[in-house]
């Protein structure tokens, strides 16, 4: 067995451009949100064909979670990132000249590609740069960045949509994809020099063996749980639905909603590191947070849907704001129970699944409440009926995470 890596000056560099990526990657699974309204009179579409540009998007990375974690497992992280973000410049360049849908769909199809070989390898050089005790601050702190590259889609693309238009707003993202993806090249390496023994390639097993491995371990499976139930409803609000909802459904003016958006999403960012720090010193806290979390939303989310005559402005507002909270904390928790029983060597997979199971569950509810809205009269409670499949998948998660959690004994609580 090789030596734990200790971490250090380089492996914060590491991470630190490498995340780079995974910010700007966030920026562009995001920037549809706060221009949903101008993309609907772009291309002259209704609300259930302009909820197929952030499915298609996500549905393409959940598809490829499996694939990229052991693209991830096998090739390593430096080549699959630089593929990934160049990727993603292609498909933004599209998306911001697209004349018409059909070329707005093929940009977001290639946007989605490339954002599913992101997250998976930074969290992969967490593995890989830093001991085991400091892996949940460090995915933490990745939440951190992937928060602030929400708030960037938020309050500031909606300022630099309004100013310099449509064409150079998402131009501008996608020359700082440029950048970042030659940076990742120039800078990121694999693993430590001199880490003699310690590979970052996987074991040669098949495919089945490792979706097997992963599935076998407890820790996975609570972390994709998880995933599901808190991580996915915030993200269908930053992708698509967030800002119309404040804006159709709580009646709040076009500035303060984006305003709003970007104060929930930037709110809660502080928090991840300090439960990350708290979860590497007392594993066994992962459990009452995850729990407490599932049930905070779930509680939040039935409130939102049931309310009589329309969500009230204050408890729409706060369910997001949980919503929030729990997907900034959702990668300090889900991953750090996705590497429970799994080699260092093969955290791809289980990685893939967890994040597969979070987005699976967005991507399902983002098109569901599309379709809802498009068959239903343009009135503020259309919103709450839209947002039924989310509240019941954030309930039957929850339910499921409280079965794994308490029913078998804890392997590193």
């Amino acid at each position: 067995m090789s030596a734990e890596p200790t971490g250090g000056a380089r492996a914060w560099l590491v991470w630190g451009v490498a995340v780079g990526g995974y910010f700007l990657a966030m920026l562009h699974r995001n920037g549809l949100g706060v221009a949903a309204l101008e993309a609907q009179a772009r291309f002259d579409v209704g609300p259930a064909l302009l909820s197929l540009l952030p499915m298609l998007q996500l549905l393409v990375y959940v598809l490829l979670q499996v694939p990229a974690g052991l693209l991830a497992d096998r090739l390593g992280p430096r080549y699959t990132l630089v593929m990934g973000m160049v990727a993603m410049v292609v498909g933004s360049c599209l998306f911001a000249l697209a004349p018409g849908i059909e070329t707005a769909v093929a940009g977001r199809f290639l946007i989605g590609l490339g954002d599913a070989l992101v997250f998976l390898n930074v969290i992969r050089l967490a593995a890989l740069w830093f001991p085991r005790a400091r892996y949940a601050l460090v995915s933490g702190l990745t939440g951190v960045v992937g928060g602030t590259g929400q708030v960037a889609s938020a309050a500031p693309l909606a300022w630099a949509l309004g100013q310099v238009g449509w064409v150079v707003a998402f131009l501008s993202t996608t020359a700082l994809t440029a950048l970042m993806a030659l940076l990742v090249l120039l800078v990121v390496r694999d693993r430590p020099v001199g880490a003699a023994g310690h590979s970052t390639v996987a074991d040669p097993i098949s495919v089945w063996e490792s979706l097997k491995e992963a599935l076998r371990a407890r820790g996975p499976l609570i972390g994709m749980a998880h995933h599901a139930a808190v991580m996915a409803p915030f993200t269908m609000m930053m992708v698509l639905w967030g800002y119309p909802f404040l804006v159709s459904g709580l009646g709040l003016e076009e500035g303060t909603a984006a305003l709003t958006l970007t104060g929930l999403a930037a709110g809660g960012l502080w928090v991840a590191p300090f439960v990350g720090v708290l979860v590497g010193r007392r594993p066994h806290v992962r459990r009452w947070l995850a729990l407490t979390l599932g049930a905070a939303l779930s509680v939040g989310w039935v409130l939102l849907v049931v309310w009589p005559g329309g969500t009230p402005v204050a408890v729409g507002l706060t369910v997001m704001a949980v919503s929030a909270a729990g997907q900034t904390l959702a990668p300090t928790i889900s991953f750090d129970f996705a590497r429970d029983g799994i080699p260092a060597s093969r955290t791809g997979v289980a990685s893939g699944l967890v994040n597969m199971s979070g987005f699976t569950t967005a991507v399902l509810c983002t098109v569901a409440a599309g379709a809802i809205l498009q068959a239903l009269p343009d009135e503020p409670e259309s919103y709450q009926l839209a947002f039924v499949p989310m509240c019941v998948t954030t309930v039957a998660a929850t339910a499921v995470l409280y079965c794994f959690v308490l029913a078998r004994p804890r392997s590193r609580a």
